[in-house]
């Protein structure tokens, strides 16, 4: 596995760390959307280890019928989903912040369910998803053109910040993973460069999602031209891992974090009670934890 502590040196740095943690991860899930493992405490204890300000917990949400049912909590568990998180909160109070948050799924027409969904409880962070893999998407929008479906999928994309639901969209670039030896990037520059001026204009935040650095192509959500573009237009970015393990909590992002700063980025974001705050990028890498003698401590 691919984890944060992966060899990048990041040079220029001081070794000194802030006396206190600077950074959240901002993406992780629960057993209740029935493909995680781990209790919201087991998250905890890993992001306690890792060197963590906090974490948020952003699972599947509950959608009434229909759509990737086997990936997502019900309607039913939706109140267990908001009790555990904050059992888990309430355990490690003074140690470490734990927020609710919701990782969900947007496509044309799911609006007022999602409208409602998000007043049923004090959500500190909202992550929308257009999860173009999951077959209903597929059965909807695919046409045999694949380039035709990466077009829809970025228009999505640009509606489901347009659609004022969310604070940050979930990994930028997942259609990607649909057949990734028929993606390029490049061919798609003017499409997405169009895509992002419309999210830009929104004052939505964007993922960087370290999950994808696990998957074909071994590069984190977004590739790093789309990153380019994201910052060209000053579009505010959260780090997230996408962990559905524990031990995945904060995986790879040291690597991350400098591939931000090679790109031109100084800021990262994080929400609270919904409002987006910025941490000084620098300060993230050195308060992040890293064991002695691995090849990623910073320079």
């Amino acid at each position: 596995m691919t984890t944060h502590r992966e060899t990048m040196m990041v040079s220029n740095v001081s070794p000194a760390r802030p006396s206190v943690p600077t950074l959240f991860d901002s993406h992780m899930h629960t057993p209740l959307c029935k493909h995680a493992v781990g209790e919201p405490e087991d998250y905890a204890e890993q992001a306690l280890a890792e060197g963590l300000k906090g974490i948020i917990f952003t699972c599947h949400n509950p959608i009434p019928e229909g759509w990737a049912q086997q990936v997502r909590m019900s309607v039913a568990e939706f109140d267990t989903y908001v009790e555990i998180v904050n059992r888990a909160k309430a355990a490690y109070e003074g140690r470490l912040e734990i927020l609710l948050g919701l990782e969900s799924d947007f496509a044309p027409g799911m609006e007022p369910w999602l409208e409602e969904l998000h007043g049923k409880a004090d959500f500190h962070y909202i992550l929308g998803s257009v999860h173009c893999h999951f077959a209903e998407y597929r059965e909807r929008y695919f046409r045999s053109d694949l380039r035709a479906f990466q077009r829809q999928y970025f228009e999505h994309l640009a509606e489901s910040a347009e659609s004022g639901l969310f604070d940050c969209l979930a990994h930028p670039d997942l259609i990607r993973v649909v057949e990734l030896n028929a993606w390029d990037a490049d061919v798609l520059l003017d499409d997405i460069r169009r895509v992002l001026d419309r999210i830009a204009a929104t004052g939505v935040a964007m993922e960087l999602n370290t999950s994808g650095a696990l998957k074909g192509g071994h590069e984190v959500h977004p590739c790093e031209s789309m990153l380019r573009e994201m910052k060209a237009r000053e579009i505010p970015i959260v780090i997230g891992s996408d962990a559905h393990q524990p031990e995945r909590v904060s995986d790879y992002f040291m690597p991350a974090l400098s591939q931000l700063m090679k790109v031109g980025y100084d800021k990262i974001s994080a929400f609270r009670g919904r409002e987006r705050y910025e941490i000084d990028l620098m300060d993230a890498l050195r308060s992040l934890t890293a064991p002695p003698g691995d090849g990623s401590e910073i320079q």
